[in-house]
């Protein structure tokens, strides 16, 4: 194999990409690159002014599209797919990036697990758990009426390493990396072998449902809790969103032909240390 056999792995020309959380920092990073790489690609989101800014800033050959629609409401997934297969034809890749925590499902001194409301714990489960098998059931059913495609999911390090307070968004995210590796095995054996599912475990990114968390706005220096993940992080620092689009591609691309069902840390080495 020769460096041009290699670099048509990663040209996404003609290819159709669908992202959940496209809005955000990472997952629109990982729109962008799939775009500047040639896909074709579909935001779902609920905002059609925050897709748009999204919108803005790709400049890749690919063609980019912002589609309505909720993760947690099959009607408007459905509408959605059927709109993507409307502008492109196919459907070859879905990036389940939506997700999220609360307060409310995350443990503090005066907010006792013992006392964690029900509705705040179902919110967490239902938008990063429900709010990925839902879009792998329409856009899923759609690449494997075709007998191909791949499905990236989102995980986390806290599904990994359950993370001190965070039990809600860690449970949910753990319940990801099972279903990550079910769906794989299901499509595979079902419907395909050229069905694949595999998922990300992002490790320590700042973003803004964390960086008070992990930055103190009145000093700018580490928070306790930001001093403990450095600690434990080989590479010393918090990861970039460019950090991620190395195993985005690969995974999403024919070079990972004979990937499927597993969860790939992109975390600068958090899970891998054993603290001392």
């Amino acid at each position: 194999m020769n460096l041009t056999d290699l670099t048509r792995m990663y040209d996404f020309t003609g290819r159709t990409i669908v992202v959940t959380g496209g809005t955000g920092v990472l997952c629109g990073t990982m729109a962008s690159a799939l775009n500047g790489c040639g896909a074709n690609v579909a935001i779902l989101a609920r905002s059609e002014e925050k897709g748009a800014a999204v919108l803005s800033a790709m400049g890749g050959p690919g063609r980019a599209v912002i589609v309505p629609g909720d993760v947690l409401k099959p009607e408007t997934l459905a509408e959605a797919a059927e709109r993507v297969l409307a502008e492109f034809g196919r459907i070859d890749g879905l990036i389940n990036g939506a997700g999220g925590n609360s307060p409310q499902a995350t443990t503090r001194p005066d907010l006792s697990f013992f006392n964690l409301p029900e509705e705040a714990l179902r919110y967490v489960f239902d938008l990063n758990l429900l709010g990925t098998i839902l879009p792998c059931q329409a856009f899923g059913r759609r690449m494997a009426t075709q007998g191909e495609g791949v499905i990236l999911n989102i995980s986390s390090m806290s599904a990994l390493r359950p993370l001190t307070r965070v039990i809600g968004y860690s449970a949910a995210k753990a319940g990801i990396n099972n279903f990550t590796e079910w769906l794989a095995v299901h499509l595979a054996t079902e419907f395909s072998p050229r069905l694949r599912v595999n998922a990300i475990a992002p490790g320590f990114f700042l973003g803004e449902q964390n960086r008070n968390l992990l930055i103190d706005p009145q000093t700018g220096e580490l928070t306790p809790r930001g001093q403990s993940i450095i600690a434990h992080t080989p590479m010393k620092r918090f990861g970039e969103p460019k950090d991620l689009l190395g195993a985005v591609l690969w995974l999403l691309s024919p070079a990972s032909s004979f990937v499927t069902g597993i969860v790939v840390p992109v975390d600068g080495g958090f899970s891998a240390f054993g603290g001392v």
